[in-house]
């Protein structure tokens, strides 16, 4: 079982930014995890799952603004770099605690007071490092390798520009059919399902209405600020981003790739910051593509998932509330 808990958290993490909403000053985003919803305030979150008996359990914490404690992350591009880093640093925790509890459900010894299985820091950094290797090696070397090869039998790929929207066409493609096909893994859908609920739950918030099952359940599970929104986003960034590295080398090409990976997510969240506050500018058709996108990493929940939702959201705002934030869930 443990064994299987690392492989569904290997999966999540490679889906973590497509799952979650980075946005700092957003009142409320979240991520979905194993059967569960992890929901951010300003300055606080909580997670919640329901395990195998039905009973939710939940872990909070107070977060602190990373530009309040560090001015320097106010500025453009480095405020989406120290948002985008912090976020997914409590992703990972978040995805810890939901990992666990489902390794408590599949091991009846460790209700028996014997030692039980959990996922230990040092797992999950080598998971993490696992999973870092290969998002480079999947979407930085294989789509310039394969564009690299094309370009020997098609000399129009052989200018920078044309050569970088073939890199990021092939690098969207392999995105799109990633999701698809770890969509068909039944512990994905489930996550996706949640992911839905998550949606639906922040979607309920926002529109001033009683946070309940009932209303939030009539709300679409499309949202335009989640974060496969954003990776599309920085898929295209990239493309021109890319496009002005003055190397023609193949290892060269590959190093820039890698070293202006926190420039690429910097400039995509401005980008995706400015869209959201300008819904009918140029920029916000940027996102369309991401909603067209969620009906694979979204699908309807259940009654049972969405109660979690709102349960993780009215403990995060209850937590904000006690350190004197905007108390609005009704």
């Amino acid at each position: 079982m443990l064994f299987r808990a690392q492989l569904r958290l290997f999966a999540h993490i490679q889906m973590m930014a497509a799952l979650e909403n980075a946005e700092e000053e957003t009142l409320i985003g979240g991520q979905a995890v194993m059967e569960g919803v992890m929901m951010r305030s300003p300055r606080s979150y909580c997670v919640a799952v329901r395990k195998a008996s039905g009973e939710i359990v939940t872990d909070e914490k107070r977060v602190p603004k990373l530009s309040e404690k560090y001015p320097a992350f106010r500025f453009p591009v480095l405020r989406g770099v120290g948002t985008l880093g912090q976020a997914l640093g409590l992703g990972i925790k978040a995805l810890q605690f939901s990992a666990n509890a489902a390794l408590e459900d599949a091991d009846p010894d460790a209700k028996k007071g014997a030692k039980k299985q959990e996922i230990t820091s040092w797992m999950l950094a080598l998971n993490l490092g696992i999973s870092l290797l290969f998002f480079i090696f999947l979407y930085k070397f294989v789509p310039l390798y394969l564009t690299t090869a094309l370009g020997k039998v098609v000399p129009a790929l052989q200018s920078r520009v044309p050569f970088n929207f073939c890199d990021g066409v092939i690098r969207m493609a392999i995105f799109v059919g990633f999701l698809y096909l770890i969509s068909l893994w039944k512990d994905i859908r489930r996550v996706f399902e949640y992911h839905g609920a998550e949606h639906r739950v922040v979607f309920n918030f926002e529109s001033g209405l009683p946070v309940t099952v009932e209303n939030a359940q009539k709300f679409p599970t499309f949202h335009p600020r989640c974060g496969t929104s954003f990776l599309l986003v920085v898929m295209l960034v990239s493309i021109g981003i890319y496009a002005l590295l003055p190397f023609d080398s193949f290892a060269l090409q590959f190093a820039g790739r890698v070293v202006l990976l926190p420039l690429v997510a910097g400039v995509s969240y401005e980008l995706i910051r400015y869209a959201a506050r300008h819904r009918g500018s140029l920029l916000a058709t940027l996102t369309a593509p991401g909603l067209w996108l969620q009906r694979i990493t979204t699908r309807p929940p259940s009654d049972e998932q969405t109660a979690v939702a709102i349960e993780a959201l009215e403990r995060a705002m209850a937590l904000e509330q006690a350190q004197g934030g905007r108390m609005v869930i009704a």
